[in-house]
């Protein structure tokens, strides 16, 4: 059964006129009457009555014209969306992101993406450290990554989005609570919650850093591989995290966050793959690019 034989019928069934049927379809009329009639057969049912003054739907056609227009609505919505597909403006977009960037990040890409290309699906993975993201980006289960350098893998790409300060997160009855700021050596005696040293966080290593440029080597209590873990260690009581900024566009009952005055920043990079052909990931990179998520200057 042919698509325009349908498409056909329902001009016929919407003008109830052969001759306008055929105006409507820029077609002579004795090729629509004949397509009309070859469909007929072929369902081996009547769809018409015909008078010389009228053509009127069988009680048949009416039920046939109701699943006709379904059918071809499904047809065109098809044909637009695959070329929406083709154009890289409609789709699934897997991303892997820190757990911090969650906060902050996924929100503002979930936005942007919302806004300029509203036909496209995020797939979110969280809490996945840089070498996880790396070996996901390289193994194409992800699309892109929002990540912290450095970057080890041959064959990615990343481009700075964001250098976060880092902050103290605490109980909120910590003895430092109220201070409008705090230093590094501060903290010498504190317990602190990391990433476990297997994830290879750079956050860690920026941690670790900091504490010895103060002096010492950071006292682990616990260690988690999840940002909303630690936080969730921290609200307990059994100690404190230093996390990137941008935990505070999530505020955390329980959790005081300060500044970190003398601390090492931690930059959040996107990152995709150098011979990635995906349209959409270069939808997506022209689009950050014009509404100037990327930073400039930043190496």
């Amino acid at each position: 059964m042919e698509l325009r034989n349908l498409r056909y019928f329902v001009a016929v069934a919407e003008t109830r006129h052969f001759g306008r049927a055929a105006e409507q379809l820029h077609m002579a009329q004795p090729p629509l009457s004949q397509a009309v009639r070859r469909l007929e057969a072929e369902l081996g049912v009547e769809l018409f009555t015909r008078t010389t003054r009228q053509v009127a739907l069988t009680r048949a056609g009416e039920v046939f014209r109701t699943d006709v227009e379904h059918i071809l609505k499904a047809v065109d919505e098809a044909v637009s969306r695959v070329a929406r597909f083709a154009a890289g403006v409609e789709g699934v977009l897997r991303v892997g992101l820190t757990g911090s960037a969650s906060y902050r990040q996924l929100p503002a890409l979930a936005r942007l993406l919302k806004r300029e290309m509203s036909h496209v699906m995020l797939e979110v993975h969280t809490e996945m450290l840089t070498p996880a993201q790396e070996k996901a980006l390289i193994e194409r289960r992800i699309d892109v990554g929002v990540l912290r350098p450095p970057v080890r893998q041959e064959g990615i790409l990343h481009r700075p989005i964001a250098d976060d300060p880092l902050v103290v997160a605490m109980p909120e009855q910590h003895e430092l609570a109220r201070a409008e700021s705090v230093r590094a050596d501060q903290l010498k005696h504190e317990s602190f919650i990391m990433y476990g040293a297997s994830l290879g966080s750079v956050l860690n290593d920026a941690v670790v850093r900091t504490c010895l440029g103060a002096g010492y080597y950071p006292q682990l209590a616990y260690e988690v591989s999840e940002t909303s873990a630690a936080l969730a260690l921290v609200a307990a009581g059994l100690g404190i995290a230093v996390l990137p900024d941008s935990i505070r566009s999530a505020p955390r009952e329980g959790v005081v966050c300060k500044e970190l005055v003398d601390a090492h920043s931690v930059r959040l990079d996107l990152a995709w793959r150098r011979d990635d052909d995906s349209v959409l990931v270069r939808n997506l990179l022209e689009v950050l690019e014009r509404n100037d998520v990327f930073l400039e200057g930043v190496e």
